[in-house]
């Protein structure tokens, strides 16, 4: 029994069992390595621009504090429920593991549509959330990023309200933060620049030459939109691209810059064209070399993954894939060969570990060093899960997975029961 429900958190479960079945774990000690430590919901009241009052529900979980502080992202979204929370903080654990970074995972949200708030009441909806998560969070126990929702902007109030709170500024309470509030070079960029090295790392290992061939992605967020920019500067065709409002397909190429910058002035992909417009159910299907799925979980269904037509799924989203089409996926695995979430996503957390120790030692690097390092890292584990898939004949998402579940469970077991 468990107060987690919902589709998102039972998918994260059924990855879990799948995991724990593969490395033998005891069923007495598969409840400690699964269940969250700490889980919190919160009211969030704010006044409305028109006098009136409302209350949002907000939520933080965190999953294990046993190689540090916990650290994930905060979203603002209309989806947001604990369950939704707590899956994506129980990823965040093994990925934070897998590539070796000394953090339990976490995830925060407030159930809102941000697009129907005014500055001033997202302003006050953020500093209210902040404050009431006092009580849990700080730079060694929990520390907050950006995620679907939030930005920056919404970084650096959380920041001031948390130092306004301890008489002095605390820059390393959160990361994804502007610059000039401490935060670091190459954040923003990071996650979509990690699933474009990765898509070359395996374009390499598969012997495809990537200048010329095709890619496709769905979700045009800052994930989505700089790994289609990166991609394209690599000579990548990126032939369609897709968000909430539509999607576009060119066969000999999208203009990604000016997709980009379209984008960035309106808000989404409206508006930029009605002659490149596709059907956004046909997207994930078109065929190409690389599928960038950079949107939200669960949209590639066993049906789905039955008629993807790629090469190289390159997952930016957090759980994008489902536990039904991973068995389909497994089966393919001559067919498609799979960058999984915990990996191919982790740049972002990466360089938010980065901006944090800066923070700590007031001592910043210059982007060539963040870069240099983010690839660093994700090389080192893009090794390790390319070995274990091949030594014991795995697919890429159990060895990944396996890698971080194993890293998590040791250190559970050398510190005994409490942490």
């Amino acid at each position: 029994m468990t107060s987690y429900r919902g589709p998102v958190f039972e998918m994260a479960v059924k990855q879990f069992e799948v995991i724990a079945n593969y490395l033998s774990i005891p069923d007495d000690a598969r409840p400690r390595l699964l269940l969250p430590k700490r889980s919190v919901t919160v009211s969030c009241p704010i006044h409305r621009d028109d006098g009136t009052t409302a209350v949002f529900e907000g939520y933080r979980v965190q999953h294990h504090l046993t190689l540090g502080p916990t650290k994930g992202g905060t979203r603002f979204a209309p989806t947001v429920d604990l369950g939704e929370v707590a899956a994506l903080a129980i990823w965040m654990s093994w990925k934070c593991a897998l590539v070796g970074l000394p953090y339990g995972g976490a995830k925060g949200g407030i159930n809102v549509d941000p697009s129907t708030l005014s500055k001033r009441e997202l302003e006050a909806l953020s500093r209210r959330y902040m404050q009431e998560m006092i009580p849990f969070v700080g730079p060694h126990t929990d520390v907050m990023a950006p995620d679907l929702g939030t930005n920056e902007q919404i970084m650096a109030w959380f920041m001031d309200t948390y130092s306004m709170y301890q008489g002095q500024t605390v820059t390393e309470i959160v990361t994804g933060k502007p610059v000039s509030a401490g935060g670091t070079l190459g954040r923003r960029e990071a996650t979509g620049r990690g699933v474009a090295h990765l898509v070359r790392r395996a374009a390499d290992e598969l012997k495809i030459r990537l200048n010329g061939s095709t890619a496709v992605v769905q979700g045009f967020g800052n994930v989505g939109s700089i790994a289609a920019l990166e991609l394209h500067n690599m000579g990548v065709k990126v032939i369609a691209v897709s968000d909430h409002t539509g999607a576009l397909y060119r066969p000999r190429g999208l203009d990604i810059p000016q997709l980009v910058r379209h984008a960035s002035s309106q808000g989404s992909l409206d508006g930029y064209s009605n002659e490149l417009a596709l059907d956004p159910a046909e997207i994930l299907t078109v065929p190409c070399d690389v599928l960038v799925p950079a949107a939200v979980e669960r949209v590639i269904d066993a049906g789905t993954a039955a008629k993807l037509r790629c090469r190289i799924l390159a997952e930016g989203a957090n759980g994008p894939t489902t536990p039904e089409a991973d068995r389909i996926l497994e089966a393919r695995q001559d067919e498609v060969f799979v960058i999984p979430d915990i990996l191919c996503n982790s740049g972002g957390v990466v360089v938010s570990y980065f901006e944090w120790v800066q923070d700590l030692q007031r001592l910043f690097w210059e982007e060539e060093e963040v870069m240099r390092r983010e690839y660093q890292l994700l090389d080192r584990a893009f090794d390790r899960v390319l070995a274990r898939s091949k030594g014991e004949n795995l697919f890429n998402r159990t060895a990944a997975m396996a890698i971080g579940v194993e890293r998590v469970r040791g250190a559970k077991e050398t510190r005994g029961l409490f942490p």
